[in-house]
């Protein structure tokens, strides 16, 4: 693994933990790639009956990509590569044959928020923040997997208006909306998704599994294909290079389209 995320293990139940709090728990490449080890680790191990994530700290559960994992980005292999990176861990993540749990302490937003769609529960505590940004921050591009979990998770018209406004949801609205199943005070949050995940423990593994995979399935009707061209109008672009400067500069984008 590496020191950005831990696995611990509790019995039948194993925990992954974010832990860049100074960062808000703003994921590296590094960190992808350690996630995705861990969840076939973990999946493989019969020892292991469920998966909690969580970020450290309370501020965040995970706010996306360091944004300056993006700084050298200049040819179409660094964007394509970027979204193929990003299928392939969420792609494992919601993969799971076992049940995993994304205990939200804090926001979760862009990368953070599909991580935790990628999860089949999520539990948050009353302060926690959703949303996917991208239109008012970098201009980046979403990756199929990622639209395609917010769709599932929420339906077309909530998950195009979400991306499209670049609104921001507190805890309440999301759980109205479909993307936080149970709210609890920060203090109680852990004690509950322990509870959670040792009651997931005692259920049956064979039909767990077997309901997840029938709901890959239908994730991945939801994912469409070739789409290079619009990664790449987005990532290869000074449009996508004024997002980055703005956002480390904490200044507002001037957007050119182009």
């Amino acid at each position: 693994m590496t020191d950005d995320l831990r696995v611990e293990r509790d019995g039948p139940v194993a925990l992954i933990t974010f832990n860049r709090p100074d960062a808000r728990n703003a994921m590296t490449f590094e960190m992808y790639e350690a996630l995705h080890d861990a969840c076939a680790e973990l999946d493989a191990d019969p020892r292991t009956r469920v998966l909690v994530i969580k970020g450290a700290g309370d501020r965040a559960f995970a706010s996306g990509t360091d944004i300056r994992q993006f700084v050298d980005f200049k040819t179409a292999e660094d964007a394509l590569g970027y979204e193929a990176r990003l299928t392939r861990v969420l792609s494992k993540l919601a993969g799971m044959s076992k049940p995993t749990v994304a205990m939200l302490q804090g926001d979760a937003m862009g990368g953070g928020l599909f991580i935790a769609l990628a999860c089949d529960l999520r539990l948050a505590a009353p302060h926690a923040r959703f949303g996917v940004p991208v239109a008012r921050t970098l201009g980046n591009f979403l990756a199929p997997v990622s639209l395609a979990l917010l769709v599932s998770a929420l339906g077309p018209g909530r998950a195009r208006a979400l991306v499209l406004t670049a609104r921001v949801l507190d805890a309440a609205e999301a759980q109205t909306a479909g993307i936080v199943d149970q709210i609890h005070p920060a203090p109680e949050l852990e004690r509950r998704a322990r509870e959670l995940a040792a009651g997931l423990a005692e259920l049956a593994p064979l039909t767990l599994a077997a309901t997840k995979q029938v709901t890959r399935r239908m994730l991945a009707v939801l994912m469409p294909r070739d789409l290079d061209a619009l990664i790449l109008s987005c990532y290869v672009s000074r449009h996508c290079h004024e997002g980055e400067r703005a956002f480390l500069e904490k200044r507002k984008p001037d957007w050119q389209g182009r």
